[in-house]
């Protein structure tokens, strides 16, 4: 590829990428892409908590150092954790250290126990979109909500589940993370592809 090509495809990607290697790769394989995976998504939630007021690339960084310090997101290992527990994660310099988030972490981790029981928490998060990707249309990023009256909803129902540090604006990250919404600009080379990815979805 061409250093011209190779500019001219950076610069279609969705503007918030930049050109670091970590981050182009995250939003070239992993943003938007669909998961149903109920640990997977447990992460992404987590993750997602504790970027609130950082950049995600910061997080991105971290991310080998917050599965390391949380027991590769075992939630039922995290559910059962304590002070100590608490006390060794804001030791690590492996991840963000803060007490809130941490401690949120660990009471998300008892709700996903009791809610993966029953309905289970992908099944829980895609009964919200009728199991397929909101596919939406955007052609600049400034364009995109950072809330939803949907991402509201959800927030309201996983606090009543007993989730904490899942505000509408994270759970709206959360769901363009998780695919559960189509975000990549429509000149976005990954945008056609994301869409393909979403009528998979509707045929399962």
């Amino acid at each position: 590829m061409s250093e011209k090509t190779m500019v001219r495809t950076m610069a279609e990607r969705c503007g918030w990428v930049g050109q670091d290697p970590l981050y182009v790769d995250y939003h070239d394989t992993e943003w938007g892409v669909p998961q149903h995976d109920s640990r997977v998504l447990f992460e992404t939630l987590v993750l997602e908590s504790f970027q609130s007021g950082l950049s995600w690339l910061t997080i991105l960084k971290k991310r080998e150092g917050f599965r390391k310090a949380f027991a590769g997101f075992d939630a039922e290992a995290i559910a059962g954790w304590g002070d100590s527990d608490v006390a060794r994660l804001l030791a690590d310099p492996g991840i963000v250290r803060h007490r809130g988030k941490i401690r949120a972490t660990i009471a998300n981790a008892k709700a996903w126990v009791a809610l993966e029981r029953d309905p289970g928490f992908s099944a829980f998060l895609w009964n919200f979109v009728d199991g397929s990707p909101l596919q939406n249309r955007f052609t600049a990023i400034a364009d995109i909500p950072s809330e939803t009256p949907l991402s509201k909803q959800i927030s309201s129902e996983l606090k009543k589940r007993g989730f904490t540090f899942c505000g509408p604006k994270t759970v709206y990250a959360f769901m363009q993370a998780a695919g559960m919404v189509n975000d990549h600009v429509v000149d976005c080379p990954c945008y056609e592809r994301t869409v393909s990815l979403g009528r998979e979805c509707k045929s399962q």
